[in-house]
């Protein structure tokens, strides 16, 4: 873990540990707390060389419906030059930890904490651990949903470090938003933005939407209020909420409150379910 973002660390807990554990599932949310995260969980992936991905969210039936999402370990020497088998499937890489190269077509990135990529579908790129400790990266993924007479977005990639966050009016810079991509692009189908709360803030109602959501707590710790339940979070924690979920949270500190934030945007809504 750096100072900034909160990464797994695997492992594997004691036999004297206590089965009781804050994880939830149900039908209009999840909670899958950051002790869940042990080596026991991890998948490998095809064509990935020393790497583990912990897999937080995945299409399912009373689960996430628009995207996946993945936390990407790679190793040292670890990578890929045939990463993505699915030619429909858009990115977003965050890193939390580490260093690593991508390569987007013939363009090489170096990538650190902070770094934000975005790839669009069918984009070939590469990434490899060329540093001596593992990189650490959410991997969102998400089937892109093509408009006639609107183009396809651009790879790109940015750092935290330079995207000035918008504050949400009448917060007194409480509440702000890390936005990637302009929110009236309606070439992007998805948004991945970070979320950051001061102590003390609070989202004042019951936020009530069709758009899902992937949150994964990056730092501090908060009581969210998910459907009927308040649940205490912490940094590492990752949230599923289905869309129309009401949602609302407290920020009580001591320090900052921040999260990694998916939503589905920018699209008609389907007539027949999926």
């Amino acid at each position: 873990m750096n100072d900034r973002y909160y990464a797994p660390g695997g492992g594997h807990p004691p036999q004297d540990q206590l089965l009781t554990d804050r994880a939830m599932f149900t039908e209009a949310y999840a909670v899958i707390p950051k002790g869940t995260m042990q080596d026991i969980v991890t998948s490998a992936l095809p064509f990935w060389d020393r790497t583990r991905a912990w897999i937080i969210a995945r299409p399912l039936s009373g689960f996430a419906e628009t995207f996946s999402q993945y936390i990407m370990e790679v190793s040292p020497g670890g990578g890929s030059d045939r990463p993505e088998t699915n030619p429909e499937a858009e990115a977003v890489f965050f890193v939390v930890s580490g260093n690593a190269r991508i390569t987007i077509g013939d363009t090489a990135h170096p990538l650190e904490p902070g770094s934000y990529v975005y790839l669009p579908a069918g984009q070939l790129w590469s990434l490899w651990n060329t540093h001596d400790a593992p990189v650490v990266f959410h991997w969102i993924r998400k089937a892109y949903e093509p408009v006639d007479g609107i183009d396809t977005p651009e790879a790109f990639v940015t750092n935290e470090a330079d995207v000035a966050p918008s504050v949400m009016p009448g917060t007194e810079g409480k509440w702000a938003t890390t936005r990637f991509v302009d929110p009236a692009d309606m070439r992007h189908d998805m948004h991945v933005t970070i979320v950051t709360f001061e102590p003390g803030a609070v989202i004042p109602f019951a936020e009530t939407h069709v758009m899902e959501h992937g949150l994964y707590v990056l730092e501090g710790k908060a009581v969210y209020r998910l459907n009927q339940d308040w649940v205490e979070v912490e940094a590492g924690d990752y949230m599923w909420l289905r869309a129309f979920c009401p949602q609302a949270c407290y920020a009580g500190g001591p320090g900052r409150f921040r999260y990694l934030l998916y939503k589905d945007v920018n699209r008609h809504m389907p007539l027949r379910l999926r």
